[in-house]
């Protein structure tokens, strides 16, 4: 009787791949390599599609993006793709927006690959939590106003189960707070970190679109930051920032954003 290993010579590989911010420019070498090489790329909502042409002419792309209360392909159905064409001997590249082991189900995809006996590899990407607030002119750790950074979700989970944050630690023991996927989720944001200690005053910013051409920024405080976001028509995707470094940005702000981000600086001062 043949062996795992033996078995896998015969089988292709997943390659779970970080695809970067957005700026198609900031994807890894290693990564893009492997875009070259795949057989299918299996590619989400928020991967930019200029790196697809690194592809060969024949390979098969599968989109499976998501929005919120919306998937293009459930997750399980993702999981058995990446096994079904890894059986029939071909290299898949996942390819995941930002890196795949923040808020990317990477666990989740790989365990499937472990329970199949598909090898598999995880590439590890530029996340847009760090890149975000880096080309709004925030650096998430500054040596005289962040010594820790905390990256914390800002989504409801699908299954309507209350997500287990620690809003206590969050407000009172971590400097910067880096939230993903919080947009339409502000408002209970702003309501826990002030209850549970966070000064009304602390600085936050959101970046959209963060390392694209049409970038924006918005800041505020978290007092006021619900009310600028609904004025401002503020929507996802987004990163949002939570810190004192947070006011780095009028310093050292660099990236030419597209004018909208004035309109909104314009609108929640009137």
């Amino acid at each position: 009787m043949r062996g795992v290993d033996e078995v896998n010579q015969h089988r292709g590989k997943v390659f779970f791949v970080g695809a970067g911010p957005g700026d198609p420019k900031l994807i890894t070498v290693k990564g893009a390599e492997l875009l070259k090489e795949a057989d299918v790329i299996v590619y989400d909502r928020l991967v930019n599609q200029e790196l697809l042409v690194y592809g060969k002419k024949n390979v098969e792309l599968i989109y499976c993006g998501k929005l919120p209360k919306y998937h293009a392909i459930p997750q399980e159905s993702i999981n058995q793709i990446l096994v079904d064409h890894a059986k029939l001997g071909k290299r898949v590249v996942r390819l995941k927006g930002g890196d795949p082991c923040i808020f990317g189900r990477v666990g989740e995809e790989a365990e499937c690959c472990v329970e199949n006996h598909i090898p598999f590899e995880i590439v590890p990407g530029i996340t847009s939590g760090v890149a975000a607030p880096a080309y709004a002119g925030i650096p998430l750790t500054h040596r005289d106003l962040s010594s820790s950074v905390a990256i914390v979700t800002g989504h409801q989970r699908e299954d309507g189960k209350e997500q287990d944050i620690n809003w206590k630690s969050l407000a009172r023991g971590i400097d910067t707070l880096v939230f993903y996927m919080g947009v339409h989720n502000i408002a209970l944001i702003q309501k826990k970190l002030i209850q549970f200690g966070k000064p009304p005053e602390t600085p936050v910013a959101l970046v959209r679109w963060g390392t694209c051409d049409n970038q924006e920024t918005l800041t505020g405080e978290l007092y006021n930051i619900v009310d600028r976001v609904q004025e401002a028509g503020f929507q996802s995707p987004a990163i949002i920032v939570v810190g004192e470094v947070v006011k780095m940005r009028e310093k050292i702000a660099w990236f030419n954003e597209i004018e909208t981000h004035q309109y909104f600086s314009e609108v929640v001062h009137m």
